[in-house]
């Protein structure tokens, strides 16, 4: 096993690792790891000028491999003040996700910046969070969790930080929207309030509004899921570093007990 989520196989091929792996599927990922590689392609794309990432969505096509991966991003729409940018992972020759960010030209806004709401706990004032006996999976283990209001164990809203143990991609030092990606697919997880072994709550999308990109190892959600008559269920997060809210991210779930099946 690597000691990151992803090995650089050269160009745009990565070999997913153990520590990727779901609780549920020991050979399907987590989409913490590949949302945020998705993430990693899109920072790549040059800009002319600086520019930040204001709003991503992970569109999930399908289960993620925990093996070999390859990467193409590229510019959608072109532009000077507001882009539209593109990444995509393929397993075996079919698309498995697929991210669009919309980058926007950044400019001096900290004299009109409004506040962003109340800060969570510290993730050192947490406790260390416990999982569901039946959640499995490297990708659990691969960050270190701290609950602050809630727990991941018990149903409900909860909120917990989330810091990575090992790099995203072998060798680099993962950057601040990669270090929220890798956690902003964990909101339904969080804050579950079916059991897992009797209900499907799957999310088949990611969508984070940013006002700034983190700083700093912690993440912080603040999660709820909710679900309604027909099958069809939300979960929605704010997101934290240690200075307070940096924005908010959205996943539709697929609600059904597990003997309707899934996908």
């Amino acid at each position: 096993m690597g000691d990151a989520f992803f090995l650089p196989l050269g160009g745009e091929r990565y070999e997913a690792t153990e520590h990727t792996t779901g609780p549920w599927n020991p050979g399907a990922q987590h989409f913490g790891p590949p949302s945020a590689l998705l993430v990693r392609g899109l920072e790549r794309l040059e800009s002319r000028h600086p520019a930040q990432l204001a709003r991503v969505t992970v569109e999930i096509l399908g289960p993620a491999p925990v093996g070999e991966l390859e990467q193409r991003s590229w510019i959608e729409r072109p532009g000077r003040t507001v882009e539209l940018v593109q990444s995509e992972l393929s397993a075996n020759g079919r698309t498995v996700a697929r991210a669009s960010g919309w980058r926007i030209a950044t400019s001096d806004t900290a004299d009109i910046a409004t506040d962003g709401g109340p800060l969570l706990p510290a993730a050192d004032a947490g406790s260390e969070a416990a999982f569901p006996d039946d959640w499995q999976g490297g990708y659990l283990h691969a960050i270190e969790w701290r609950s602050v209001r809630g727990a991941i164990s018990a149903p409900g809203p909860a909120a917990v930080w989330g810091r990575q143990r090992y790099p995203l991609v072998d060798g680099e030092e993962p950057t601040g929207l990669q270090r929220l990606f890798a956690i902003a697919d964990s909101g339904n997880g969080v804050s579950h309030f079916l059991p897992a072994g009797e209900w499907w709550f799957i999310n088949s999308e990611l969508t984070v509004h940013l006002r700034r990109v983190p700083e700093g190892e912690w993440i912080g959600l603040d999660a709820v899921t909710l679900v309604g008559p027909h099958g069809v269920g939300t979960a929605t997060s704010t997101l934290h570093d240690r200075s307070g809210p940096v924005g908010t991210g959205a996943q539709a779930l697929l609600v059904r007990p597990r003997q309707a099946g899934g996908g």
